[in-house]
Order: C-alpha cells, then structure tokens, then sequence
C-alpha cells in the first residue's frame, strides 16, 4: 500500500490485539545465527522490517519458514559473512548479524545500518564492546571490516549511553564468551530483556534483567529453542493516544501489565485514565482531556529516556493525544534532534504547536485539526499523524505507508474492525 485515505471524526469502539514486539523480533532473528540448530519463533509480526531481516539471514545461508505468526530459522551452515549495501540501509538492526557471524565465521563485513532518520543514532556501543570482547574492527572504509580469532573474552563493561542494540549486539556476542561478561549502564527496554529470555532458552545463563546491570557467564554453545514474543508496548501505546484523540473507548489486549506504568503516569497528565489489565487494557469513551498542570500552576513537561522511562518512541503519538487536551504542555525529545519536526504537519492540520528548538515543542489545546494531506517521515510520526487524521474533520491522505508497515501489522484492517473509516490505494 502506499496511500491511505481516512475520513475522520468518528469515534472507535471494539477490542484490538496488538503483535508481537517489532523491536524484539528483529535482534531475535540475528541472535537465532548463533546456533546451528532450529529456534521457532511465535507471535511474530508480518512486518516490512521483519522481512528484511529475514532476506539478510537467508543471504547469509539460514533456513527460514514463516507461516502464520510462527518462524523457524535454522542455520545450519553459514555461507556468506558479507552483508549487502542494499538491505543493509533498509533496517538499523541489520548492525546486529555482527556478533553472530564473528561468533560462528571469525569475520563479517557489513555497510552502516539504515532505519528512521530521527537523529545522529551512534554505533560507537557496539564497536566498543565488540572491540572490549576481542574483535579487530576496521572502520576506515566501508563496508566495515570485523574479524575475531577464536572465541569472545568476557569483560567488564560501563556502556556510555544505555543504547538498546549496542546492548543487545554485546548480549549475542557475550553468551559464548569464554568467562563473564558484566555490561553496565545497559538499556532495560522489555525488548531487551525479551532477546535475552530467548538466549536463556537456548541455553545461555544471563542475570539482572529488567535492570541496568547485566550478568552473562558464557558458555560453549547453544542449542535451538522455542519462544513466544511479549506483545508491542509501543503499538499498544499508538493505540491509546488513538482513543484518546478520538474520545473512544476500545479494548487492547496481548499486552503486559508492567510494560505501562510510565505510560499511565503521563496519560494522566493530560487527563486520560485507563484500566491495567495482567494482559489488557481498558480505556474508555468519552474523556475530557485536561492538562493536569505541576505544582504552583507550572506547565508540566512531557520527556523521554531511557527505559524505564517514558519511551521516545511514543512521543509523537502523544503529542497528537496532547494537541485534543485543554491546557499547555511541554514535550522535550531528549534522544533523537529529528523526530519533533513532524509538528510542522499538525501545525499544517490545524494544532497549537510551538517547535521551540529541535528537541522541544510546546502544545496547546484542544484544537480542532482538519484534513490534509501528508507525508510519513518515519514510524511512529507515521502513526502519528495516522491518529492526528482520525480525529481531524473531513479526508485526510497519508502517502508514503509503506514507512508505517515498517512497525505496524495490518493497520488499516484493525482500524476497520475498531469502526473506522479508512482504505488504501
């Protein structure tokens, strides 16, 4: 699909399930290259991402069968340890068949990863610790060279930024190191801890997850496994900002409970209440959103971090939420310079936004938004303005959806299920 085309206004009801975790798959495809023998993955979303990454480890000589919401990659026996330009620059996680193939093959050669142009995304993490475990890196030219003689060393490790696949890249090198490996100031995002429940099942021994301080004793080999993977935090985070916007009231299930505490403190600060359920949630229709303002009468600030605070990923879907609250707020982007500058398109439709400087942005609201048509820049300003188009009056066209398929399964079947009113072209 490349367009869609939403005639918004009209308020949503129904249940809707989310997939599985986009952002764990994608490293759990790489990490399944450690052993040669077969990991079945379950809950896995059909996603555009998802087949890229499949498309590199076919190219490196694994199996794949993926039927339904279950994968099975096998590799057996890894013919290539040269990654093409081509995928490369489709899927930022493409940086993480690094470790695998120097665990299995001694050498990779890989170009810099693609993904959303949000920002500078550093790769220094992973060259740190994949030097700090033994590897020659050679990035003086591209394609990057890397190459390791015999196994990992483990080490002690003090990551400088809590970067989640650095993490995750240090993690697949790790769990066959000879020794142990501690990686401090490590990302605690559930995806992260979802790639390392995997590896236990295949056999490694990793302790501290969920916590910035990660234990992995490295062993000789794993073996294959079978793992369900937990439900999209983030999708499920779209999908309340959705029924926020929209003043609807619709079900979310396939969710965990633990995976929204930050997420409800912010939505009460605009006002908005739901029910946490052990794997749903429950918001409902007809909210009066109000900026809760902090103590004195100060404007309240709205930022991201690290996990586990409020992801970064859901600020552009709340700021859409933010723009149908009465009141002001601040939202301050901490991690990425670029990913505020879809407001320019809400401003187009109608908001009260003042971009103050790339990392901040003042909402005032409610504002009414009216139809336009619009560009996704990435991901999740893609599904932003998705949301920003529901609760506009009249038509809305957003181009360029394929950029949203990225993150999201079958989105516009499941916002035609909730009763909205969208088609494709």
């Amino acid at each position: 699909m490349n367009n869609m085309i939403i005639e918004g206004g009209r308020r949503l009801q129904g249940e809707v399930t989310v997939s599985g975790n986009k952002n764990a798959v994608l490293p759990m495809i790489a990490a399944a290259l450690l052993t040669d023998q077969e990991v079945t993955l379950h809950n896995v979303p059909h996603i555009l991402d998802v087949e890229v990454m499949l498309l590199l480890a076919v190219h490196l000589g694994a199996e794949v069968n993926f039927v339904g919401d279950t994968l099975k990659i096998r590799a057996a026996e890894l013919k290539n340890t040269d990654l093409p330009h081509d995928l490369c620059a489709k899927v930022r996680t493409s940086l993480l068949f690094a470790a695998p193939l120097l665990v299995r093959c001694g050498r990779v050669s890989l170009w810099p990863p693609g993904g959303d142009v949000i920002g500078r995304r550093r790769l220094d993490g992973h060259f740190y610790g994949l030097k700090s475990l033994g590897s020659e890196i050679d990035v003086s030219e591209l394609p990057f060279r890397m190459t390791a003689a015999g196994r990992f060393h483990g080490r002690d490790l003090f990551l400088d930024e809590a970067s989640v696949t650095a993490t995750e890249q240090i993690l697949i090198a790790a769990v066959t190191a000879d020794g142990q490996t501690i990686i401090r100031n490590a990302a605690g995002e559930p995806h992260v801890s979802d790639l390392a429940e995997l590896l236990v099942k295949m056999g490694a021994k990793i302790s501290g997850l969920g916590s910035n301080t990660l234990t992995i004793d490295g062993v000789d080999r794993l073996s294959g496994a079978e793992h369900t993977v937990c439900g999209d935090h983030i999708e499920a985070g779209s999908y309340l900002a959705m029924a926020a916007a929209t003043g609807s009231g619709i079900t979310i299930n396939g969710i965990t409970s633990r995976h929204f505490w930050m997420t409800r403190r912010v939505f009460e600060r605009l006002g908005i209440g739901f029910e946490l359920e052990p794997n749903r949630i429950v918001i409902p229709a007809g909210q009066h959103l109000q900026v809760a303002p902090d103590f004195g009468n100060a404007i309240p600030v709205i930022s991201d971090g690290p996990w586990p605070q409020y992801p970064s990923d859901l600020m552009s879907c709340t700021i859409v939420a933010a723009t149908q609250a009465a009141g002001t707020v601040l939202f301050f982007e901490k991690m990425f310079e670029s990913r505020i500058y879809f407001a320019d398109r809400l401003i187009a439709m109608g908001a009260n936004i003042i971009v103050c400087d790339p990392h901040r942005a003042v909402v005032s609201g409610p504002a009414q938004l009216h139809g336009s048509t619009l560009s996704s820049p990435d991901i999740r300003a893609g599904m932003a303005l998705v949301i920003a188009a529901m609760c506009a009056r009249g038509r809305s066209t957003i181009m360029n959806t394929g950029m949203i398929a990225r993150g999201y399964e079958n989105l516009a079947q499941k916002l035609e299920a909730l009763g909205g009113a969208v088609t494709l072209n």
